[in-house]
């Protein structure tokens, strides 16, 4: 059988950047003929980056594209790299409906599109066909559909294309490519970051490889683009199911692959010629760059990357998005408040990571409530990691403040928040700063954060990391320190005590909200298994423990809506994920039973769609290193030094300028805190 050497590029391009991504193709092409790579391939939109959102709606940026696109097939040959076949994903146009207005398609009918370079030329284009609506994606509002199958020659190799979503969803163009009677299936991607979705990824490749009876070689981008994390994890899957390649998670590198396929034996025009056909129902477009098969040599074997952990997983992902964040948007360092919490401890330590620690600029601001082993675990994570540290007290500030506004109770508390978060913003403008939020998903679903206080920011790293899972997070990172001889990052003595905002006397998060295992559990099974009030009942939980918890977690979306971006890690973040309204005067009532085709506390059917990979486990119960009040093995809470760690208000209990229903569609309110 014909042999072949591919290259799949996992790389990470830049959205709007063409002329710099265009410069990754070719060094990237570079290196990889080096290695005597007969076929390159790069990632879903890779010249324009992904996603674009509405620049695809942009006649300009189409154009641009285009053109980029052109010239990149010239200078691919100028260079000496005419012989190597690429294929290249680029922002595409439909030019026989682009000048028809028609209501509800995209304007300009721009495509998510493929391309065949070779010999300086062009020889191929292929657009997506399957556009996911759902999700993080709206692909449907920017984009018309491909409609046809591209198969290229290659050496003697038939070589059939698909795009991302194009292999998650039935029919389509890789529904023919068996009988297209294709040797290898190229797919190219942009997928996004999900606990356990490089599981699905696999089973998904192996299903599809078996279907079209070829071997089935997939590229994924890296990198991150604002909430979306693409962590790579490129494969090659024979259609036996047999692994042959893997790359690694969150890295950039080409997985370079020697594969032995199927000879072409379809009807296929000559060198640089195209012919159009129907297969199976479905249109096919034919070309040819090479029909002679290679001389036989020895194969070099695939390389299988080893896989990360859960833990270790989900923690590149969130450093590799807030790299990418800081970079890609023209900053070279952060800062962040260190309450002596574990929330803004894992931030800390997340930001050195990611960044170096002479990039993080870490500061104390203790209130007159602040306690002093809070003051000092603060100091003592700075020595810990070597970030810059400083202290500024806010106590000053507040009662200057409060010597000119009356405030007291949680108006008070708030404006200690406040002063930090003004604190923090001070710095960013007088020294170039990115500030960071350090509050986690379940502080935000509650609304246990104070708006224009700790949810200050340009960037919130554990914005989608439930909180037990934050004290997970921070226990694998500093034994993960331990592991290597290294110093763990994190004090010990902010995993183990109780959270606490400490901006009145005395004061625990346990004292407004349930236990952090407890609540986690019933957040994760409304946020992101869509159960109502009466199925959690249901499944267990107590009727005025859930009416409670479904009522702050309606009534805090006009803050979660004002809260910076983060790193997309859960199957539903905050942000693309879940679009309800803020003005709603809808209120779950546990009373009701559940219908009888509801959904399973626990997810049961393998997703269909590209997005959709299986969700993380359901939070665990609390672990025996972990103290009553905090969850499983994430971060504490709301802390008082820290900006992105100090509750609002009682978490149930609205401000005076949230949204507040008729009292009929609301649950017995809670006794006063």
């Amino acid at each position: 059988m014909p042999q072949i050497r591919i290259a799949l590029a996992q790389v990470n391009p830049t959205v709007g950047a063409l002329e710099a991504n265009a410069d990754l193709v070719v060094r990237m092409t570079k290196h990889a003929a080096a290695q005597h790579a007969h076929l390159v391939a790069f990632p879903e939109m890779m010249l324009t980056g992904y996603p674009v959102e509405d620049l695809a709606l942009r006649a300009s940026f189409v154009d641009e594209s285009r053109a980029t696109l052109e010239k990149l097939a010239a200078r691919l040959d100028g260079e000496g790299l005419g012989a190597t076949a690429v294929v290249v994903g680029y922002l595409g146009r439909d030019d026989a409906t682009a000048g028809q207005f028609q209501l509800g398609r995209p304007k300009g009918s721009p495509q998510n599109a493929v391309a065949v370079l070779y010999g300086g030329r062009v020889v191929a284009r292929q657009a997506k066909y399957h556009l996911p609506n759902y999700g993080v994606f709206d692909e449907a509002r920017y984009f018309v559909p491909g409609d046809h199958l591209g198969v290229f020659r290659l050496h003697g190799i038939d070589v059939a294309l698909a795009v991302c979503e194009d292999i998650w969803q039935d029919g389509g163009p890789v529904s023919v490519a068996r009988e297209a009677r294709a040797g290898l299936l190229l797919v190219v991607n942009g997928s996004p970051y999900e606990r356990n979705k490089d599981d699905t990824r696999l089973d998904l490749a192996r299903r599809r490889a078996a279907a079209a009876q070829a071997t089935l070689a997939y590229v994924n981008m890296v990198g991150g683009q604002d909430e979306l994390v693409f962590d790579g994890d490129s494969l090659v899957v024979r259609p036996d199911g047999e692994l042959l390649a893997r790359a690694p998670q969150f890295e950039e590198g080409c997985l370079v692959v020697d594969l032995q396929l199927p000879e072409a034996v379809a009807p296929a025009p000559g060198p640089w010629g195209m012919t159009q056909e129907r297969v199976a129902g479905f249109a096919v477009h034919r070309s040819t760059l090479t029909t002679a098969p290679l001389p036989a040599y020895t194969p070099d074997p695939g390389a299988l990357a080893p896989r990360l952990s859960d833990l270790a997983e989900v923690y590149a992902a969130i450093v590799t998005g807030l790299r990418d964040y800081v970079r890609k948007n023209g900053f070279s360092s952060v800062v962040l408040g260190l309450s002596g919490g574990i929330d803004s401890a894992l931030v800390a330590a997340i930001a050195v990571d990611a960044l170096g620690a002479e990039n993080v600029h870490g500061v104390s601001m203790p209130s007159s409530y602040s306690s002093e082993h809070s003051k000092s675990d603060a100091q003592q994570l700075a020595e810990r990691t070597g970030l810059r540290y400083r202290t500024i007290p806010i106590a000053p500030m507040v009662r200057t403040f409060l010597d000119n506004v009356e405030l007291t109770g949680l108006a008070e508390e708030n404006l200690q928040a406040r002063v930090r978060g003004m604190t923090l913003m001070g710095l960013s403008n007088q020294e170039g700063h990115l500030v960071l939020a350090t509050g986690n998903k379940t502080e935000l679903a509650v609304g246990y954060s104070t708006i224009y206080g700790d949810a200050v920011g340009g960037y919130a790293p554990i914005k989608d990391v439930p909180k037990t899972l934050t004290w997970e997070l921070a226990r694998w990172r500093n034994a993960t320190a331990a592991e290597r001889g290294e110093t763990p990052p994190i004090p010990q003595a902010s995993i183990d005590k109780p959270p606490s905002a400490e901006l009145r006397p005395g004061q625990l998060d346990s004292d407004s909200l349930p236990d952090y295992p407890l609540l986690d559990d019933i957040l994760y099974r409304h946020l992101e298994q869509d159960l109502g009030a009466g199925e959690l009942r249901a499944a267990g939980f107590d009727a005025d423990l859930v009416a409670k918890v479904l009522r702050m977690v309606d009534t805090a979306e006009y803050k979660r809506r004002q809260y910076p971006p983060g790193p997309k890690i859960t199957m539903r973040n905050f942000g693309r994920d879940r679009r309800v309204p803020i003005t709603s005067a809808w209120r779950e009532t546990p009373g009701a039973e559940p219908a009888a085709e509801a959904a399973p506390a626990e997810p049961t059917a393998e997703p269909a769609a590209e997005s959709a990979a299986t969700p993380a486990e359901a939070p665990a119960e609390p672990t025996a290193e972990a103290p009553a009040t905090t969850a499983e093995s994430q971060l504490d809470a709301v802390q008082p030094e820290a900006p992105a760690d100090q509750p609002e208000a009682a978490a149930d209990q609205p401000e005076a300028d949230e949204p507040v229903q008729p009292a009929r569609e609301l649950p017995p309110p809670p006794p006063p805190h």
